[in-house]
């Protein structure tokens, strides 16, 4: 007995030091390091890595903003735009930026992986700012000084607009291919199969939206008070710093980095799905996954990721999977033609995208009221008292309370928000679902738009004989908090939506939704700007968005984007009611694991069930 004791603490003991030495602890996700080696848990990833990639968030968002945030009264006041026209192009320039998310996530998730695409378009980021930078200071703002709210610019020539807009649009190419990598390459440093790491991965998303804002609180504050003063020239050469460190900062990071390899294009296999199931279109599938083609053993579909379950819903696409006589003849006895024969996980990845895409489609309106604030909650700002005592705020500068109330609301949701939802639910993990917060940001934007309207009618109340108001511009505050309290619920659980819920081929393509979502917003806004300003400039009246706000109807407009978001919060209850979540399998990998690493495995596995 006494033998039997020694050796049961010799084997806790051994035991405890595999489970304790992060050294030689290989990650469970199939993650590997910069060489193609599984990926060791204590010298790669977590929260060193993450918050390497936090800090280059933030001063990459910090590069951005001092771009964007301003960008519509550099149109106005430097290249002597009207409203409308200006807030058009900022819609159609932010649209852009998030519709190449769409260009980075496909090269990301196919070819390059999501480090090499991170490093590529931050590289193009880096080199927009410069050629920005420098046509602003040989060729925009002059003479000297133009630029303020007093002293406009010249006229240009079509010359030095075109070379603007490369630069400008050369900075939406590396921010849009950077932005939905960064977002999905921060969760791959925290092991999903580990409890802790996979604790760690939930909050990341959280901390990565927080410290996007914190990064652009410089933007909103210190550099937008220069650019409105006229110094847009240092505001884009310090905005060209802030990236290249962001840059720099990344590169340093790169032994530290985790990596999944990239799971070749998905375009291929989504069409052998459809083609499939088209050449088998009059077959009729009996019911059940059981008579469903799918490989056996670790091979999958998706190099590197997870088999998927059968799930109910969109059957003709179950007849791709349906295995049929003529799909195994003496050519392809062994391995079928993937335009005749798919497997249940690439069909499962086909119905994943389709149950995704109505969620997503319901998030493009609130991305029509979240861009009104880089817009007309900006020349609304400019159209009031931004007089205190001797100092001026700029207009733009409002949006730092965007800021703090997004760092408040993740405080407050992540911290007493949540651990009061699980104990109401007795549930341990987490409160709210991501469908649940999605839903809360639509409630929070409508009162937003309700509260940017009522501050308009009361702005054109106290209009003073120069044609100013005498309305502060600090009641843009609420508007501003509302803003920044909805994109926690919406944006951090679209994140954390689209992340989860995305196949493990398309997890930067899932990121990429959240940004075109983005894009169609301004898009969508942009039009219902034109479309507004036709109607409502019949018989010659001034329109709801003039060049003078003081003889239009921003209020209306407001009014009318609370109206719609209301009309696509009723519709998002009846997709999220019917929308049914991912299932999936253990993991699937192409290549055998290490000795080591099933080693460590069933170390682990022998530890639990000997404690138990």
């Amino acid at each position: 007995m006494a033998s039997f004791d020694v050796s049961k603490e010799v084997k806790l003991k051994e035991l405890r030091d595999v489970e304790g030495d992060d050294e030689k602890e290989c990650t469970l996700d199939g993650t590997v390091d910069g060489r193609g080696r599984p990926a060791l848990r204590g010298s790669t990833g977590t929260w060193v890595a993450g918050y390497i990639i936090l800090v280059n968030q933030g001063l990459a968002t910090l590069a951005f903003f001092g771009v964007g945030v301003n960008l519509v009264l550099f149109l106005t006041r430097v290249l002597q735009q009207n409203n409308a026209d200006a807030a058009n192009n900022v819609s159609k320039w932010t649209g852009t930026v998030y519709i190449f998310s769409l260009v980075g996530a496909f090269l990301s998730d196919s070819y390059w992986g999501r480090y090499k695409t991170c490093a590529i378009f931050q590289g193009i980021f880096v080199m927009g700012l410069v050629s920005l930078s420098l046509t602003s200071y040989m060729f925009l703002v002059k003479p000297n000084g133009c630029g303020d709210e007093e002293h406009p610019c010249k006229k240009h020539t079509s010359l030095e607009i075109g070379l603007f807009y490369v630069s400008t649009y050369m900075v939406a190419l590396g921010n849009g291919g950077y932005q939905p990598n960064i977002a999905t390459f921060g969760a791959d440093q925290f092991d999903e199969e580990h409890p802790k790491e996979g604790h760690s991965k939930v909050a990341f998303f959280s901390y990565f939206y927080l410290a996007l804002n914190l990064g652009s609180l410089f933007s909103n504050t210190v550099l937008g008070y220069f650019e409105d003063h006229g110094l847009w020239t240092l505001g884009f050469w310090v905005s060209t710093g802030s990236a290249f460190i962001a840059l720099v900062l990344f590169l340093i990071g790169t032994p530290r980095y985790r990596h999944f390899k990239p799971s070749g294009n998905p375009i291929s296999r989504v069409s052998q799905v459809v083609v499939a199931a088209t050449k088998k279109w009059t077959l009729k599938v009996p019911a059940g996954s059981d008579v469903l083609y799918e490989v056996e053993g670790k091979e999958c579909a998706i190099q590197g990721g997870r088999k998927m379950l059968h799930t109910r819903g969109f059957k003709f696409l179950d007849r791709a999977a349906y295995v049929t006589s003529d799909d195994f003849g003496q050519e392809n006895k062994n391995h079928p033609s993937p335009w005749r024969l798919c497997t249940v996980t690439q069909v499962e990845e086909v119905k994943c995208i389709l149950r995704l895409l109505p969620i997503w489609l319901c998030t493009i309106l609130y991305s029509v009221v979240f861009t009104q604030m880089a817009s007309l909650f900006v020349e609304q700002g400019a159209a009031m008292n931004t007089t205190v005592g001797h100092f001026r705020v700029p207009p733009a500068g409002m949006s730092a309370f965007d800021i703090l109330s997004v760092a408040f609301f993740v405080f407050l949701s992540r911290r007493v928000l949540d651990p009061i939802v699980s104990r109401i639910r007795n549930v341990k993990t987490k409160g709210l679902t991501e469908l649940q917060r999605m839903g809360i940001g639509l409630i929070i934007a409508i009162m937003a738009m309700v509260s940017a309207g009522i501050v308009e009618c009361y702005r054109l109340r106290f209009i003073q004989e120069d044609g100013t108001s005498s309305l502060s511009i600090f009641w843009q505050v609420p508007q501003y908090a509302l803003i920044g309290a909805s994109e926690v619920f919406m944006y951090v659980g679209q994140l954390e939506f689209f992340n989860d819920q995305a196949p493990d081929g398309l997890k930067s393509f899932g990121s990429a939704l959240c940004m075109t979502s983005i894009s169609l917003g301004n898009y969508v806004s942009s039009l219902l700007v034109s479309i507004v300003m036709k109607i409502s400039t019949k018989d010659n009246m001034p329109g709801w968005i003039p060049g003078n706000l003081n003889r239009g109807h921003l209020d209306r407009f407001f009014f009318m984007l609370a109206a719609l978001t209301a009309i696509d919060f009723v519709v998002y209850l009846a997709v999220a009611r019917w929308y049914k979540s991912i299932k999936f399998e253990g993991k699937c990998r192409v290549d055998e694991d290490s000795d080591e690493s099933s080693d460590h495995s069933s170390n682990i596995n022998e530890l639990e069930s000997f404690r138990v």
